[in-house]
């Protein structure tokens, strides 16, 4: 299997949000070189795959049918990135701060399109479209916990459970 150059990362091996953006890039392109030709997509659960791990960074392979998506969750202080290789992903990002604090902002990410995001950032990633899409997940330090939310009064984040995990889709929404 085929794994992407990586930048260098930072002391104490921790990646930023553009180097992980950068990651994913690479990783993104490297699926449209074919280099991964396992990747499918399943009706009852999205489909993921690990394509490179070690102490500083995990990157994953992530497809999503139309109407699968995620809660509202934080990648419990791992910051991270994504990609989309195909298709679009709509992002909802809690605000911590500014005139609307406590919302969520609405995003569309259409293919091509990078994300990166500090270890304090909060969404909810889905797929709204008609069409089937697929995204490259970049994570520094690896996951180890994750954070879900449900949006209360005012705007309030109230933490409905906290999973210890490696695996992006083994978290509180995984069937």
């Amino acid at each position: 299997m085929f794994v992407p150059a990586l930048p260098s990362p930072p002391a104490p091996d921790i990646f930023d949000a553009i180097q992980l953006v950068e990651c994913t890039r690479l990783a993104a392109d490297r699926v449209l070189a074919g280099d991964y030709p396992f990747i499918r997509y399943d009706p009852a659960e999205r489909w993921h795959r690990r394509i490179h791990h070690d102490h500083s960074i995990d990157i994953w392979l992530i497809s999503w049918l139309p109407s699968q998506g995620t809660e509202l969750h934080d990648h419990g202080g791992s910051a991270g990135a994504f990609t989309v290789v195909h298709g679009e992903l709509a992002e909802a990002v809690y605000l911590e701060r500014g005139r609307r604090v406590g919302a969520l902002h609405e995003r569309q990410h259409l293919t091509g399109r990078s994300i990166g995001f500090g270890a304090r950032h909060i969404h909810d990633v889905r797929n709204l479209s008609d069409a089937p899409a697929l995204s490259v997940h970049a994570y520094s330090r690896p996951l180890a916990l994750m954070n879900y939310y449900e949006l209360g009064p005012g705007g309030r984040l109230r933490t409905v459970e906290s999973v210890h995990t490696t695996d992006p889709e083994k978290g509180r929404w995984a069937s």
